[in-house]
């Protein structure tokens, strides 16, 4: 995988040219006052909120234990606040206004997937910038893009300059079942895969063919060829009505999950294992 092809995975590269067949998205710069914030491995405290956190013992009645526990040495207490970044607060609500009022974020290459443990009902649905502050400062998929964005790259190369986005998606429910990996290589598509394989899809199973040749059908209509890269890696979403989103694209490499497959496999330039369906196209579903 060269840095090259790092750099064209970036959403803003690869958003214009499959503007039209992806969701309606909205791209803002990050000053460096909030990356150095984002950045920050100090407390986590989410700013851009409108009201501060309430007390939740307002009345104190336990004053007098409290003062028996002595909590520092030092004789000043220092109180932890978030910075506050008025203006480009200003600019992320105005986008996420004009997305309909609620936004899927991401990054440049991630979307802080891993943090949705921490997010109200565990959804990466966000409404305001401190929902956005709390998923990217509990995320390692955000901090890998900050810091090892050229991560398994296998060129010496210099690293190429990044300017770093605020990705806003407009919040679609998508239902897992209906998401795929497909794998291009050398712009043929070798592999299809369930984006979602720690389930079983009974109407995937029973779609199989179906579901392959629309893949196989959105690919060399609107992908093959027109990517900067021949290989490559990109998910899609095919919706109860058969039609299939562009999601996103990924570099053909080990820093992308390879799903049901192994990278071994697909880099191998021998027949895929799983179910041949069409062409050169295997498809992987999760018995």
């Amino acid at each position: 995988m060269k840095k090259e092809q790092v750099v064209n995975s970036q959403f803003s590269v690869w958003y214009p040219l499959f503007k039209k067949h992806t969701i309606k998205s909205l791209i803002l710069p990050l000053p460096q006052n909030v990356i150095d914030y984002l950045l920050d491995d100090g407390t986590l405290v989410v700013s851009g909120r409108e009201e501060p956190p309430q007390n939740s013992q307002p009345n104190n009645n336990d004053s007098d234990e409290e003062e028996d526990v002595q909590w520092s040495d030092d004789e000043t207490t220092t109180t932890v606040t978030a910075p506050e970044f008025p203006e480009f607060n200003s600019k992320v609500q105005e986008a996420i206004n004009a997305l309909g009022g609620s936004v899927f974020p991401k990054m440049n290459w991630s979307a802080p997937r891993d943090a949705n443990w921490i997010a109200m009902n565990s959804s990466l649905q966000c409404q305001s910038l401190s929902d956005i502050f709390l998923l990217f400062k509990s995320s390692d998929f955000i901090t890998h893009d900050f810091t090892q964005p050229f991560l398994r790259c296998n060129d010496d190369s210099p690293d190429p300059l990044i300017t770093y986005e605020l990705v806003l998606r407009k919040w679609c429910e998508l239902i897992p079942g209906g998401e795929f990996r497909c794998f291009v290589k050398e712009n043929k598509l070798i592999g299809i895969s369930q984006r979602d394989y720690t389930q079983h899809y009974d109407h995937v199973s029973k779609q199989e063919e179906d579901i392959s040749r629309s893949l196989q059908d959105f690919f060399k209509d609107n992908i093959q060829y027109k990517f900067l890269d021949e290989d490559f890696v990109f998910d899609v979403y095919r919706d109860s009505q058969g039609r299939v989103w562009l999601i996103d694209l990924n570099p053909f490499g080990e820093v992308t999950d390879s799903l049901l497959f192994t990278w071994e496999e697909l880099t191998s330039g021998h027949r895929l294992r799983g179910d041949h369906v069409e062409g050169d196209t295997t498809e992987q579903v999760c018995e």
